[in-house]
């Protein structure tokens, strides 16, 4: 539920920009709506912004056939933020003049720094040179990872609906689940062939790409984050008495896990219903989420009702973990900044993303379970492109980057998380003091 921003003029802006985001004022809020939104108050004149300047990089997209879609959404918006993060090497920047304009003739709508001696590009240039150095084999690992949750998928799901055990359809309940949160290591790259796994939860790669890598990795937790935005008003984080009051904050509480058991469903019926009175926002790969009930229809034998009650108990156990492990695992707690806390002073990039986090420390020990559960987390917030077996090799740089800022890494269990994110659904007051600050800890 979008407040009433003519009650309250503190919230005509966000924290982290200079404007309230216009996709907020239209409902329903999609993928599509927020980049409509986005357009709109970046004023890119139909370019690419990049700092203060605008770029035509419609040629550097037709170069990279594999990225080429990703470029191209991002069209008529400021993607600083995206560009530095997703650019670890300098090659890219070498190559911008290539593709420069002008000037941009307004200031940037985001308030966030990327000074040379500030936190993210200090921390960045190391990693660069940790990079040159590093084993590459464990990306291997997380290859075969994702390849055996995927073919886990079937095997459980054919056994659980052959034999009508529950246990099974859990079980291939909990690996659908597994293949989508594992499937978002991929979302930063290049287009590949182990996005379109993620359509076997019903969702769309495309939509989640958008809604998680460009809005949520670049603005956590802030009013464009549309990671929390398209939760409201089932859910809402934001510590301001105008989005929800009191009640509507219990009433999360309680109707939150309803909220895990339909979203597969709820947004494949959401863009379902918007391709047929508004646009169409389906594509071909969409199609890709009834291959499993189509497997089980032609090999187990069990009819066509049997099939599709197998596959529904599937999904709705795949979709209240990925809602419980999705919505828990790094970014709602009392002590995270959320959008209308105090913020630090020094408005750093890479500060705001670990400000945004408390990480998994209880997962640390297994890759499988880091891969699934969106563990090491600050990291692959602040070097999304590059994978969680490469991840785990720069923490002797992140530790050092900190102890110079005199930032700390906040990790809790899992059990913490499921616990400050209720608690943080019914926060309504806001933090006055910044993240570091000792009663924060």
């Amino acid at each position: 539920m979008a407040p009433n921003i003519e009650e309250d003029v503190a919230w005509k802006v966000s924290g982290i920009s200079r404007t309230y985001p216009s996709y907020r004022q239209h409902v329903p809020i999609t993928s599509e709506s927020w980049l409509e939104g986005k357009h709109a108050d970046d004023e890119a004149e139909g370019l690419w912004r990049i700092y203060d300047k605008l770029y035509d990089l419609r040629d550097f997209a037709a170069r990279h056939p594999g990225g080429a879609s990703w470029i191209e959404c991002t069209r008529g918006t400021d993607i600083t933020e995206p560009f530095e993060s997703h650019h670890i090497e300098e090659r890219a920047r070498e190559m911008l003049s290539k593709f420069e304009v002008r000037q941009a003739t307004k200031p940037r709508n985001y308030k966030f720094t990327l000074k040379e001696n500030g936190f993210y590009m200090t921390l960045k240039r190391r990693v660069r040179e940790k990079l040159r150095k590093i084993e590459y084999f464990p990306t291997k690992k997380t290859e075969f990872l994702h390849l055996g949750i995927l073919v886990s998928v079937f095997i459980f799901s054919w056994v659980g609906t052959l034999l009508d055990s529950l246990v099974f359809q859990g079980l291939a309940g909990l690996a659908l689940c597994w293949v989508a949160t594992s499937t978002h290591n991929y979302f930063h790259q290049r287009d590949n062939w182990r996005m379109y796994a993620f359509n076997l939860t019903l969702m769309n790669f495309r939509s989640w790409r958008i809604s998680h890598a460009l809005s949520h990795h670049v603005y956590a937790n802030s009013l464009h984050d549309l990671e929390m935005s398209m939760f409201e008003p089932f859910l809402c984080w934001i510590p301001d008495r105008h989005y929800a009051n009191k009640m509507q904050r219990w009433i999360s509480v309680v109707i939150s896990p309803v909220v895990y058991v339909v979203l597969f469903q709820g947004q494949f019926l959401l863009r379902l219903a918007l391709s047929l009175t508004k646009s169409n926002l389906l594509h071909w790969d969409d199609l890709l989420g009834f291959t499993l009930p189509i497997f089980l229809y032609f090999s187990t034998g069990v009819g066509l009702l049997g099939s599709l009650t197998s596959w529904q108990i599937i999904v709705a156990v795949g979709s209240f973990i990925f809602g419980l492990v999705g919505l828990t695992a790094a970014h709602h707690d009392p002590r995270i900044l959320h959008d209308g806390d105090t913020q630090r002073k020094d408005i750093d990039w890479g500060l705001y993303q670990v400000d945004t986090i408390i990480d998994r420390g209880d997962i640390k020990w297994s890759d499988l379970l880091v891969l699934t559960h969106f563990g090491e987390h600050a990291l692959h917030h602040l070097f999304p492109t590059l994978d969680h077996g490469v991840l785990k090799q720069l923490y002797p740089e992140l530790r050092k980057t900190m102890k110079e800022f005199d930032v700390e890494l906040r990790e809790i269990n899992h059990w913490g998380h499921i616990k400050g994110q209720n608690q943080q659904l019914l926060r309504i007051k806001k933090n006055p003091l910044p993240p570091g600050s000792k009663k924060l800890k």
